[in-house]
């Protein structure tokens, strides 16, 4: 255990801080599996345009490298153009 305040103040916000990592981990994996369960091209478009959106906000926040953002992007751009209408 922490003995000193400035340790302790370190515990609480890795605490907090892993909990809204979490969060955000999880949110960026539904949106990539909305896509790609997607069963219509349209119905994938749509579902792209949001994860597109919400990948480059995680950028702008910090929690995605700009280059990991933009390959899930490119992928899922490749997987919806597969996708026969």
């Amino acid at each position: 255990m922490a003995n000193h305040k400035s340790a302790e103040k370190r515990i609480r916000q890795t605490a907090v801080r892993t909990k809204r990592n979490r969060y955000y981990r999880t949110r960026i994996k539904n949106v990539v599996k909305a896509v790609t369960a997607a069963k219509s091209q349209t119905e994938a478009q749509e579902a792209f345009k949001k994860a597109n959106q919400y990948l480059h906000k995680m950028v702008s926040k910090g929690i995605l490298k700009k280059e990991t953002a933009s390959r899930k992007v490119g992928r899922l751009a490749k997987f919806v153009n597969k996708i026969e209408g």
